[in-house]
């Protein structure tokens, strides 16, 4: 089960459900990565559909070891993400968004 309220969102990786959550190093991490300006930068390139994979991947990698996972990003890249890549896109926007936004109740 995952909790909202800290962050966490779940991704069918493999065949097996993961928890993902961004954590402050995370976050701090998938700015120079992505080499975004700022989070709020990425934020928008989510918001106006102007992500790129590599966004995504990096979100959901960041994620995976924010919950205590740890894939390699190329483990990653050669994983069957259950929903594919729309499934990995959404789950990568929701984490983005739990960082910064409380859930509605």
């Amino acid at each position: 089960m995952t909790n909202p309220w800290t962050g966490e969102a779940a991704l069918v990786i493999d065949g097996q459900r993961r928890v993902l959550k961004l954590t402050l190093g995370a976050l701090a991490e998938l700015e120079q990565t992505l080499e975004a300006g700022s989070l709020v930068d990425l934020v928008q390139r989510f918001e106006s559909g102007g992500f790129s994979a590599r966004d995504v991947l990096a979100l959901i990698a960041a994620g995976l070891r924010g919950g205590g996972n740890d894939m390699a990003p190329a483990d990653l890249a050669r994983a069957d993400i259950v929903g594919g890549p729309l499934a990995a896109a959404r789950v990568a926007a929701e984490l983005l968004a739990r960082a910064f936004v409380v859930p509605a109740p």
